[in-house]
């Protein structure tokens, strides 16, 4: 009875607790961020030996988790997005179910052998990682939890234990999951439902930026905004700075010259690389468009104006992640507003000019330039201005 009352070696108030509970969490957020998700799954950057391995020894310490099985799990995902495929997709399975039972889905599919041989690879395989990490999961956890309850006592020990536990498999499996592909902001219009949950990355350490991950998922980065804040990140360039880092991808950063005559096959390729960059600018035009077609229907046919109004949100979305009747109730709608039924249908050729897997790069700078030269002849001026701005990415 006294060993399962142990007082502990630290006698702390209830917020003393709290803290360490928050610092312990908080160590293991940043090791899924920056080890397992940008290190690992997504090789954006190098880490130390010493560094790489403490992040191993702690996530087996405080989650039982195998870097194999999660950077395997996560790369699927990326790889089967939004698709009956992905393993956690709130648009296949329902939001509540990923939410609340997002760690029994990657449960499931850490235990296919065919998803870690396909997805797994170049991941850790030496003798400890082998002989310790992925043969005695639950030992480290043990011996996390006899570390708790010596400093802090039986009942905070194993409180606190408890919390490390279900951290990740909540705000990870769960939040990120779940929220990140079916609430919040989107910047960049990825062909998925990413969304960035909210532009302050503390709490998980720059993960809530999904929707920016998703656009560039080789990036170390994951804010982009000035008001976005990426907590992973400045870990990283701590890391950097005292040489036990090495950042090797970021996202691209958009170059401008003067507009060429002509785009050509440096402009393709500028425009491939920034696509994102291209979507953004070409969503404000879109929205501009909207408002200002919006208010004329509103005159001359309030009837259409509702209509218009009521497919708002869907005007915006990536096609390919719209249901039929949603396409149908467009194809009705825009034709009775010719600039937004241009931009909408132009935005649709511009897309597939980095969808083209088949098409040779002479054909695609053929179809860029068809794109420039039937904007500047539509006759409509933000449409005009776009095409002389994509002649000028560099």
């Amino acid at each position: 009875m006294e060993i399962l009352q142990f007082p502990g070696v630290f006698d702390l108030p209830w917020w003393g607790y709290v803290l360490v509970a928050l610092a312990l969490t908080h160590v293991t957020i940043v090791a899924v961020t920056v080890y397992l998700h940008r290190h690992q799954a997504h090789l954006a950057l190098d880490l130390h030996p010493a560094v790489s391995h403490f992040f191993r020894l702690w996530l087996w310490l405080t989650t039982g988790m195998v870097t194999k099985e999660w950077a395997a799990v996560h790369r699927k995902h990326h790889a089967k997005c939004e698709t009956p495929e992905d393993p956690h997709s709130p648009q296949v399975m329902g939001i509540n179910r990923v939410l609340w039972g997002g760690v029994f889905l990657y449960v499931k599919e850490a235990n296919k052998p065919e998803t870690l041989e396909r997805y797994g690879r170049g991941t850790p395989n030496d003798w400890i990682e082998r002989n310790v990490y992925q043969r005695f999961q639950v030992v480290g956890l043990t011996l996390m939890g006899a570390v708790d309850v010596f400093l802090l006592g039986t009942v905070a020990g194993l409180l606190i234990l408890a919390t490390q536990i279900v951290w990740i498999p909540f705000w990870a499996a769960g939040v990120i999951n779940g929220i990140g592909h079916y609430w919040g902001y989107r910047h960049w219009t990825t062909p998925d439902a990413s969304t960035n949950i909210v532009p302050v990355g503390v709490l998980i350490g720059g993960e809530e930026l999904h929707n920016n991950h998703h656009a560039f998922p080789a990036s170390a980065k994951l804010s982009y905004q000035w008001y976005e804040f990426d907590l992973g990140w400045v870990y990283i360039r701590l890391l950097e700075i005292l040489g036990l880092a090495h950042v090797k991808r970021m996202a691209p950063t958009p170059h401008f010259v003067a507009p060429k005559p002509v785009a050509d096959m440096e402009t393709l390729q500028a425009v491939i690389t920034c696509r994102y960059d291209v979507l953004a600018k070409y969503a404000k035009l879109l929205k501009r468009t909207y408002t200002e077609e919006l208010a004329k229907l509103r005159r001359v046919s309030p009837d259409d104006a509702r209509a218009l109004q009521h497919l708002k949100r869907w005007l915006f979305r990536d096609e390919q992640m719209l249901r039929e009747p949603v396409r149908r109730e467009l194809a009705e709608v825009l034709p009775k507003t010719r600039e937004l039924q241009t931009l909408y249908a132009m935005r649709r050729e511009l897309t597939a000019l980095w969808g083209r897997s088949s098409a040779s790069r002479e054909q695609l700078v053929k179809q860029l330039q068809s794109w420039c030269q039937r904007a500047e002849q539509s006759g409509i001026g933000c449409l005009m201005d776009f095409s002389q701005r994509l002649r000028s990415y560099a």
